[in-house]
């Protein structure tokens, strides 16, 4: 084994004692939401896409009803989570092609998930991790970042990162990997000024010490789970 490889996987354990439990933090009751609430996610808060997709749900819960709505009743449904125009367009466009292409069904594969409207990488691993239970790794901007400061990767590119990290970490582990590292962007390796003074990964991360190394001031950085409710 490489010794990247070990630095990897000794960072990972430390992780999943951190953050035991990794659960998709949109709400969903089957796949089709699920695909929709991450399209809506972009640019967004999840809490926020919680705040909405209710609504969206009840009204248009399938593709055959998201397909033939009104675009104004979706713009209007979804406007608070910003760029509206476009996301409708992609939340109708991706149903009328899911009925068109894949029988009304949310496909369980990368290649074909990515043809639909709004659906990159990032957003179809999200699906197939949490939806269809196949591991996939998800590259957003807290991933790619920890990712970077880990040693695991130099890339800025989304794809070739997915591609370096997931050398390093066992297949079965790709969507919690992606759970774990996302939370511990948004709760402690901050972009900006990491907590590293409280950061349960100091001894094993070769980039701690850029961030706040005051253990006390670095505690009072850190977030809980209630800021994101």
């Amino acid at each position: 084994m490489e010794p990247g490889s070990n630095q990897a996987r000794a960072i990972y354990r430390a992780l999943s004692k951190t953050y035991p439990v990794v659960r998709c933090e949109l709400d969903f009751t089957n796949n089709f939401e699920l695909l929709v609430a991450t399209v809506l996610s972009a640019q967004c808060t999840d809490k926020r896409v919680n705040t909405v997709t209710p609504k969206l749900f009840k009204k248009f819960g399938t593709p055959k009803k998201m397909a033939s709505a009104d675009l104004l009743a979706i713009e209007e449904i979804i406007h608070p989570l910003g760029v509206f125009h476009a996301k409708a367009r992609s939340i109708q466009g991706l149903s009328q092609q899911l009925l068109t292409n894949f029988g009304g069904q949310v496909p369980d594969n990368v290649d074909d998930l990515i043809t639909l409207p709004g659906v990159g990488r990032k957003t179809a691993n999200v699906v197939l991790g949490y939806g269809f239970g196949i591991p996939g790794i998800t590259v957003d901007t807290h991933f790619g970042r920890l990712a970077r400061r880990f040693g695991w990767t130099e890339s800025e590119d989304p794809v070739k990162v997915e591609r370096e990290v997931g050398e390093l970490i066992a297949q079965k582990e790709w969507t919690n990997l992606s759970g774990r590292l996302i939370l511990h962007g948004r709760r402690v390796c901050f972009a900006r000024k990491p907590a590293c003074g409280a950061c349960s990964l100091a001894r094993l991360c070769p980039s701690s010490g850029i961030g706040e190394m005051d253990r006390v001031k670095a505690l009072s950085m850190v977030k809980v789970e209630a800021d994101f409710r």
